[in-house]
């Protein structure tokens, strides 16, 4: 009695402790023993039923065989004596021993008691269902509905983050970091990531069509957008230089020529997501596009590479390519320089701070939200503990920021 007590304590723990998601592996691969615990698990009032119904039997039983003994042995004395020594071996050797064994290896206990208490279950089946009515409608005088409820296994985003951020000897740190951020997508817009609209390179092609030629040539980039007059004013379009190429391979070429091959520009607003985005990207067949605000006015310029930097980093087609670096110089004090129009996302990603980013994307629109105004070179302010103080300042923009982390604050110097 003893023995099989300790295995339905055994089964009871190892059947709650299997780790759902690689039981449904398991159960895919074809495990025989997965496949019978998940079936036993999907109704878990009847597994408890009858794991509990043969434990307490066979642990009353023993305690019934364990009375008669020491009475014949002792007498009426010997029933004491019985229940503390019956109470100690089931304690140790029935519940507390087999279930510490069966919670580290749950999977070694719970597929071979799935055999076991399969059969078991079936013979039975009407004396469990009996129990459980009798439970289950006892639950119900307190509210409790035992059939409805959300999936207990299911993750919640941030309990999915706290997941991958776990799976440390699984996961090898650059997929963790991958997966990190494929769960940001939803709360990264594209304004977050575009390249700003003064740094957009474009071609204007109200100049002469040698210069125009010639800005093409010298164009780091594949797809360059043209304009004419300003890149505010009239955008014409996208020309793909791959596609561009026999044309201008060309003796004789005109302006109309080039801006026949030329794709109209793609426009979306600035408070796309950039899971979205992703989306419409394929979708629309598109590596490019300019984003708006509300009243339609260009701010920047979003590509696919820009996009799949947040998943993977840094991308770079040339091998002998030098990797983007920020703006940022390092003090001998642990302060650095900034320059202002750096994006906070970038700095907090690089440096591993935590500036906010909810509201502006650059060092120079977070001071200026923050004192409702440009301020002088030397003015200081503390944000989230960190120390900022504006070194250099244009008409109107901030342009060199010295930053302190709180661990470095020099008035602890």
């Amino acid at each position: 009695m003893i023995v099989l007590s300790a295995l339905f304590s055994a089964s009871e723990t190892s059947m709650m402790a299997l780790n759902k998601y690689r039981l449904r592996h398991q159960v895919k691969s074809g495990h025989k023993g997965a496949i019978k615990a998940q079936k036993l698990l999907e109704t878990p009032d009847r597994l408890l039923g009858v794991i509990l119904l043969g434990n307490n039997f066979v642990n009353i039983f023993a305690s019934s065989i364990a009375t008669i003994i020491a009475m014949k042995l002792i007498g009426e004395a010997g029933i004491a004596l019985a229940a503390g020594l019956l109470t100690f071996v089931i304690l140790v050797f029935s519940e507390v021993a087999p279930k510490t064994l069966a919670a580290l290896y749950p999977e070694k206990i719970a597929y071979p008691a799935a055999y076991l208490l399969t059969p078991i279950l079936k013979a039975l089946s009407p004396v469990v269902w009996l129990i459980n009515l009798f439970a289950n409608n006892f639950l119900r005088l307190f509210g409790v509905n035992t059939k409805a409820g959300d999936d207990p296994h299911s993750l919640t985003h941030e309990e999915l983050q706290t997941l991958i951020y776990e799976a440390t000897s699984q996961l090898p740190d650059t997929y963790r970091a991958m997966l990190t951020s494929v769960l940001q997508l939803e709360y990264v817009t594209v304004e977050d990531v575009m390249i700003p609209k003064q740094d957009i390179y474009g071609v204007d092609i109200d100049q002469p069509l040698e210069d125009i030629l010639k800005a093409l040539q010298q164009s780091p980039y594949t797809r360059i957008p043209l304009y004419r007059g300003s890149i505010d004013e009239e955008l014409i379009g996208i020309l793909n230089l791959r596609r561009a190429l026999p044309l201008l391979m060309r003796q004789e070429i005109t302006l109309k020529d080039i801006i026949r091959i030329t794709r109209p520009a793609y426009f979306i607003p600035e408070t796309t997501s950039l899971n979205v985005q992703l989306g419409k990207f394929n979708h629309h067949k598109r590596r490019m596009a300019f984003i708006v605000d509300e009243y339609g006015d260009l701010q920047g310029l979003l590509t696919m590479e820009d996009l799949l930097e947040e998943i993977v980093g840094k991308l770079s087609t040339d091998a002998k390519a030098k990797p983007i670096e920020l703006a940022v110089s390092l003090n001998e004090d642990g302060s650095m320089n900034v320059d202002a129009s750096e994006f906070i996302r970038e700095l907090n990603k690089e440096f591993d701070l935590c500036l906010p980013t909810d509201g502006p994307k650059t060092l120079n629109g977070l001071i200026q939200e923050e004192l409702e105004s440009l301020p002088t070179p030397g003015t200081c302010l503390k944000i989230n503990d960190y120390i900022l103080e504006v070194l250099t300042t244009s008409t109107n923009t901030i342009e060199l920021v010295k930053l302190t982390p709180p661990n470095n604050d020099p008035r602890d110097n």
